[in-house]
């Protein structure tokens, strides 16, 4: 496995939900981390000292309320851009013929565009799962921003996650919109087994109520 895919790999561990087995997870993550070196797995690491010391009952509330309880904190890729629209379920099945062009089953319970679901899929099959990432660059640099805004250790995993993309971060909340209502750059377009559709501004500025 490649450094980038085992911090992709990383990054889907911690933005699971931590059940029961979290401890063992954690554990297992912190040790896989410390040999890769670089910012972005000192970044993970840094988050894994933030919540070592937290109850898993009590982190898996907190999860959830940060996670589940404001769409604009979602960690479904496509929400960001699609919104509640007919054109979102056209994306989810983008994902779904993606994962299934390379022969990886996600688990039914959960939609195709959860980004612990994508992170997984990315250290996996890291040709199409990367540039599945990059196209959905604008949400998870929303997400970021939104995570930071709300004091929250996951903004570390975000940022992890930004960096192992190709080019530099948006500098600010306007230009992540800007990067969300005009798409990832042409050269990474087209990967999807369908066309990337654009969103209006009026979806995308709902994603951030």
């Amino acid at each position: 496995m490649s450094r980038t895919a085992a911090l992709h790999q990383a990054a889907s561990l911690l933005l699971s939900h931590p059940d029961g087995d979290w401890p063992q997870r954690l554990d297992l993550v912190s040790g896989g981390l410390g040999p890769l070196g670089g910012d972005e797995a000192a970044l993970l690491l840094r988050f894994c000292a933030a919540v070592a010391g937290v109850p898993q009952l009590e982190l898996s509330a907190r999860y959830v309320d940060t996670f589940d309880r404001s769409r604009r904190r979602t960690l479904h890729l496509t929400y960001w851009t699609d919104g509640d629209t007919r054109r979102r379920g056209e994306a989810l099945l983008r994902w779904k013929h993606l994962y299934h062009r390379h022969g990886w089953q996600p688990p039914a319970d959960e939609l195709p565009d959860f980004l612990p679901l994508a992170l997984e899929f990315a250290a996996r099959c890291p040709g199409p799962g990367r540039t599945a990432l990059q196209e959905h660059r604008a949400a998870l640099e929303l997400l970021r921003m939104a995570l930071a805004d709300h004091g929250s250790p996951y903004a570390d995993v975000l940022e992890a996650v930004c960096r192992t993309l190709p080019g530099a971060s948006p500098a600010d909340r306007a230009a992540a919109l800007r990067l969300a209502r005009s798409g990832p750059p042409t050269e990474t377009v087209g990967l999807l087994p369908f066309p990337t559709l654009r969103p209006d501004a009026a979806t995308v500025e709902e994603t951030r109520r």
